[in-house]
């Protein structure tokens, strides 16, 4: 089994190449995937959360609203940490329960947005990272996701660097380009770790 931990800045195309890993067979551990689940109703990732931020950050139906938690823990790094540290561990656990299950000679991709800044780079055999320039980030959030710019920055400023990021790299994906320049690159990283 190889296991390589795939990250990159929001907005930089990760997704995508998480999308194209998969395509080729690689196993992916999508940690965001992963986030979402361990926080729906009636889990204890979610009766924690609210416990700590209170019953404002539900919906009317009782599901988490990501938006309105978003708004509050980005604007402060403190509620942000405290998020992390009840969400993580669980993450953390499935991820180990996914990456478990699959054969010995896949190759599992960890999608993990917060690699870096969580210092996980040493957990994987290789760690691949998306890069885009900061402009083509804030580009595609504003323009391709809606966001409003300050928020699109602040959630950028949350995030390590670009060059921390590129500083924990074994492999870097250039996505600065368009779409078809990208699939090359993504094929060209999964014969080297079906290699390894």
């Amino acid at each position: 089994m190889v296991k390589v931990g795939l990250t990159g800045g929001i907005g930089a195309g990760k997704s995508e190449v998480s999308r194209l890993l998969a395509s080729y067979g690689a196993v992916i551990v999508d940690a965001d995937k992963i986030a979402r689940e361990v926080v729906e109703p009636g889990t204890p990732g979610l009766a924690a959360v609210v416990a700590e931020f209170g019953e404002g950050v539900l919906t009317p139906d009782g599901t988490l609203d990501r938006p309105k938690l978003g708004g509050i823990v980005f604007a402060d790094p403190q509620k942000l940490k405290a998020l992390n540290a009840i969400v993580h561990p669980l993450v953390g656990a499935r991820s180990a329960e996914l990456e478990a299950a699959a054969g010995p000679d896949a190759v599992v991709v960890h999608d993990v947005p917060l690699l870096t800044e969580n210092g996980l780079a040493p957990l994987y055999d290789l760690v691949v990272v998306v890069d885009a320039a900061p402009q083509t980030q804030l580009d595609r959030l504003v323009r391709l996701r809606g966001m409003a710019e300050d928020e699109a920055i602040s959630r950028m400023a949350a995030q390590a660097t670009r060059e921390q990021r590129l500083a924990v790299a074994d492999l870097v994906i250039d996505n600065d380009g368009p779409l078809n320049a990208l699939e090359p690159q993504v094929r060209a990283v999964w014969e080297r770790l079906r290699s390894s």
